[in-house]
């Protein structure tokens, strides 16, 4: 054998045995890594026992109607007759106007800039700034003169929150009902992913045409107590990641890649040096 091909045999081995060194230190480092980003329980467990005392009240943090709000208003009473002047018709499914009609076709109000809805014969009434149940017993306080006990139906049309970030079904959610909690609106977007930080969230809301930003640690009981457990609509909810996964995201494929390169450059080299 010529002395090149000793030279070039000889520079294989060296370059093997390189290759093979740093590739075991980078599997370790590769394995402490995964180690290191593995969350404790205190880390990922929602809402862990302290010294709080659970003292969560509803009607303390109810939503209140916004302008935009969009509702659905009917009135009721012994005597149908009488609420036909504050109940416009709908149309059924042959396109003939009736009194018969199901939530869908139901009237809908929007809220404007200055809390006002525009309603049958009473005219401009403000419901802005009350609950749901606080802008009922107002309505039905004005329908008095007109009907004999009446009955006020109302329900929001366009309750809607948005949970973005690191959870299962990021997405905008349209609620059943204004009583929803901040674990409630997770649990519709599939929950946070095991890389979300529970103890940060951050929830964007709008007051009075302002927005609020507002961070809850979800670990802890005490949040349970807090103001803005109960969410309002329009809120965005927001799980930001964990330091392991935005380091992931700026090695992203490339670190892949070359494990793949390095463990095939060993390969080749083994059977040549053999």
């Amino acid at each position: 054998m010529s002395i090149r091909g000793i030279d070039l045999i000889s520079n294989l081995k060296d370059m093997h045995l390189f290759l093979k060194s740093n590739f075991t230190i980078l599997g370790t480092l590769i394995v402490l890594m995964m180690l290191n980003s593995c969350g404790t329980r205190k880390e990922m467990v929602y809402l862990q026992p302290d010294s709080s005392n659970v003292n969560t009240i509803y009607e303390q943090y109810v939503p209140k109607i916004q302008p935009s709000d969009i509702l659905t208003i009917s009135v009721g009473a012994t005597d149908p007759k009488v609420t036909a002047p504050f109940t416009p018709l709908a149309v059924n499914a042959t396109g003939v106007p009736g009194q018969n009609f199901d939530l869908a076709l139901r009237p809908t109000y929007t809220v404007d800039e200055e809390g006002y809805i525009q309603f049958p014969l009473l005219g401009r009434i403000k419901i802005g700034g009350l609950t749901r149940l606080e802008a009922i017993a107002s309505i039905q306080k004005q329908l008095e003169p007109y009907i004999k006990n009446p009955n006020v139906n109302m329900n929001y049309n366009n309750f809607r929150v948005s949970i973005l970030g690191e959870v299962s079904k990021p997405g905008s959610f349209v609620m059943p009902t204004e009583r929803v909690t901040i674990l409630e609106a997770l649990g519709m977007a599939g929950d946070m992913t095991i890389r979300g930080v529970r103890s940060n969230v951050l929830l964007i809301r709008e007051v009075n045409g302002q927005k609020t930003m507002h961070r809850l640690d979800l670990t802890k009981q005490e949040t349970l107590n807090s103001p803005y457990y109960y969410m309002a609509q329009n809120d965005v909810l927001y799980v930001e990641p964990n330091k392991t996964q935005i380091n992931n995201s700026k090695l992203g494929s490339n670190a892949s890649i070359a494990i793949s390169i390095a463990g095939l450059l060993i390969t080749i080299i083994s059977l040549v040096t053999r």
